[in-house]
């Protein structure tokens, strides 16, 4: 049986040939020509990528700053012994045992959490609520300093978080479809690279297999090997 192929599904492959590969120009303004939402959808960038997560050493994992920002509000818990201090650096929740009770009890209404490293030494306790949700801190994200201030000026500036999937895939925001064609392709561009500098030392083979532009409602479409194949 054919799959039934959505109104704006069909809208938007009738703007594009979605079996074809694009430069990354031309991918952008074809995904501005498809048709919207009535929300401002998040663009995303998904890798697929040729390294095998079950081995240790071909993990892939890393941050990048956004140039344009990601378009979303960031909502950051902060574990620290200061939290007056976070919480005038624009935090949104701060402080150790009492934040850590309130995460024990289910509370999980922040995207991003950030951690002293003095901190970490009780806060390393809730690995098994955070872990899984992908909020635990972590030194490779930069998600545990002693530099708070300047740890969530990068979250609130846009500083995105990649890392890969059990099924060796990568999906990260890239802003969002009121941005401009130059703002998205600076922002995918800053990413593309990112992703490429965390090949695993390890890792020998064809490391980027394909790279994917969508928006929340869209149809994917496919870059030219070009854009990243350097990897």
């Amino acid at each position: 049986m054919p799959v039934k192929q959505s109104k704006r599904y069909r809208s938007a492959a009738s703007a594009a040939d979605l079996a074809k590969e694009y430069p990354l120009k031309e991918a952008v303004e074809i995904l501005a020509k498809f048709p919207k939402a009535k929300f401002d959808e998040t663009v995303e960038l998904s890798f697929r990528l040729g390294v095998d997560p079950a081995q240790g050493d071909q993990m892939v994992r890393g941050t990048t700053p956004l140039p344009n920002g990601s378009g979303k509000k960031v909502r950051i818990v902060v574990f620290t012994d200061d939290p007056a201090k976070a919480l005038a650096a624009g935090a949104d929740t701060a402080g150790l045992a009492d934040v850590m009770a309130k995460i024990n009890e289910g509370w999980l209404d922040f995207d991003v959490a950030i951690s002293t490293t003095e901190a970490m030494k009780q806060v390393r306790t809730l690995a098994r609520v955070l872990g899984p949700k992908g909020l635990m801190p972590n030194p490779k994200s930069g998600t545990v300093t002693d530099d708070i201030v300047a740890g969530i000026k990068a979250v609130k500036a846009g500083r995105v978080e990649f890392k890969v999937d059990k099924t060796a895939n990568i999906g990260v925001g890239v802003g969002k479809r009121s941005f401009t064609v130059d703002q998205i392709t600076e922002n995918v561009t800053a990413v593309l690279e990112a992703v490429g500098k965390a090949k695993p030392a390890a890792f020998k083979g064809h490391y980027i297999k394909s790279v994917t532009l969508s928006s929340s409602m869209s149809p994917g479409i496919k870059l030219a090997s070009g854009e990243f194949n350097k990897f």
